[in-house]
């Protein structure tokens, strides 16, 4: 419950800013604000391609990728940011395919965190009202996913699953600095051992889960898991990519339209010239049947 002289500054702000839509939209800023803290805070103990040297298998699959390929994560690095880096020499966006020749090709870039903008899709545009639903983000790295659930979201429970010691060590610390330890938890542990927290779930998102840190057989087996866990009839599945496009990689025994429908999604909520549409578009919505 707000105090008096809480209510009295709420009523000022409104004043001020004219009208409540005017208010509504400085207080979802200012969530934007601690969001992008907390991004400066992480690249501040994190190398610049933020990812460590535990991440083995991933770093390999990066390096053997035909096409040059760099870690460059979205949650910590904006378009300006990384502007601003290149513009250092501290990042590029192109590589010479001839070396000391002009012919240069553009790297690519690859994320396993959602941006501010995707994030703000989840959570305002992807998924309803959370209020009193649980949570779970499977491999959830810098906590990106959960930080986001809450500020913009009023979900009662926010469970990451890390494999990654380093990176649960980065999200604990994130969560105990912004005082997010009431509706947060961090779950240090491979998400095949964890049937109870699935089961339980309204909402689960992966995000580029399991392709960069697992092998083909590995993939199956969690894939396998996750179908068979995430049961609960009208919970919601969010993936990057799509289920079709991750599962036609894999030999896997899961039969997709007796387990989950597609969501069709409105990618066109945000009418910005920078919006990034394409990444966007890689975002799916199933609803458990």
């Amino acid at each position: 419950m707000l105090s008096t002289s809480a209510n009295w500054c709420l009523g000022t702000l409104k004043a001020y800013c004219g009208a409540d839509d005017d208010f509504d939209e400085l207080v979802v800023s200012n969530d934007d604000v601690v969001l992008r803290n907390i991004a400066e805070d992480l690249r501040n103990r994190l190398p610049i391609e933020a990812m460590f040297t535990s991440e083995h298998q991933a770093v390999q699959k990066i390096h053997q990728h035909p096409l040059p390929m760099i870690h460059v994560d979205a949650f910590l690095y904006d378009d300006d940011v990384v502007d601003s880096l290149c513009e250092e020499g501290k990042m590029s966006r192109s590589y010479c395919t001839e070396c000391g020749s002009y012919k240069t090709a553009s790297l690519e870039f690859i994320s396993h965190s959602f941006s501010l903008m995707e994030l703000k899709f989840l959570y305002h545009h992807v998924l309803p009202d959370l209020t009193g639903k649980v949570v779970v983000d499977v491999g959830s790295r810098l906590g990106a996913v959960l930080f986001a659930g809450y500020l913009y979201s009023s979900a009662s429970q926010l469970y990451g699953v890390e494999m990654n010691a380093d990176f649960c060590q980065l999200q604990e610390m994130m969560v105990t600095k912004y005082e997010f330890i009431d509706r947060i938890k961090v779950v240090h542990a491979d998400i095949c051992t964890q049937p109870s927290l699935l089961q339980k779930a309204d909402v689960v998102v992966m995000n580029n889960v399991f392709e960069y840190f697992l092998d083909r057989q590995e993939q199956a087996r969690a894939w396998e898991f996750i179908a068979c866990n995430v049961r609960k009839r009208g919970s919601l599945l969010v993936t990057v990519p799509s289920l079709e496009e991750s599962l036609s990689k894999l030999q896997v025994n899961i039969q997709l339209s007796q387990w989950a429908e597609e969501v069709q999604l409105n990618y066109d909520v945000y009418m910005e010239k920078d919006v990034d549409r394409e990444a966007l578009e890689q975002i799916h919505l199933y609803k458990i049947l």
